[in-house]
């Protein structure tokens, strides 16, 4: 395998629908055993609403969130969006990661994506003489009264295939 490919697992390449990886991520077992539930997810893969339930299971010792489970409720989705809409031109990785913590997680909490036309155009216009692109993408993670509880910030590469 030459640097420039990008390999999905075998049995990842089969969720080509958005339903079934809506569904195969609700039940991956660090989602499902986070807490954590795809709610949405649009047949172009360009919104994705993800739910972090308050439980006793997801709650850390002083009895908030647990940061963990934010944050991984935010992890895979603009490279997952990102890669289904440029498609198979393109390597598209996650480079970089941070979140903070706004304020006390005490109810569920959830987090929406929303890439736009004008996005995948940047960066096929960045990525087209075949250097790589990073660029940072954020999220606000909310709780169900609408407070911030916390900011998510994800940078991804995109480069063209060689």
């Amino acid at each position: 395998m030459s640097r420039s490919e990008q390999r999905v697992g075998a049995i990842k390449s089969l969720a080509t629908h958005h339903r079934t990886l809506q569904h195969g991520m609700n039940v991956w077992p660090p989602f499902l055993f986070s807490g954590i539930r795809v709610q949405r997810m649009s047949a172009d893969f360009r919104h994705v609403r993800v739910r972090l339930r308050r439980l006793p299971a997801t709650t850390n010792y002083v009895g908030t969130l647990f940061g963990g489970s934010m944050f991984a409720m935010t992890d895979p989705f603009w490279m997952l969006m990102i890669l289904r809409n440029l498609g198979p031109g393109y390597v598209v990785w996650d480079k970089a990661a941070e979140i903070e913590f706004v304020a006390p997680g005490r109810s569920s909490v959830t987090a929406t994506f929303d890439l736009t036309e004008d996005v995948l155009d940047e960066l096929r216009e960045a990525a087209a003489d075949g250097q790589k692109v990073l660029r940072w993408f954020e999220n606000d993670i909310v709780a169900d009264d609408g407070t911030v509880v916390a900011r998510s910030r994800k940078q991804i590469y995109v480069r063209r295939k060689r």
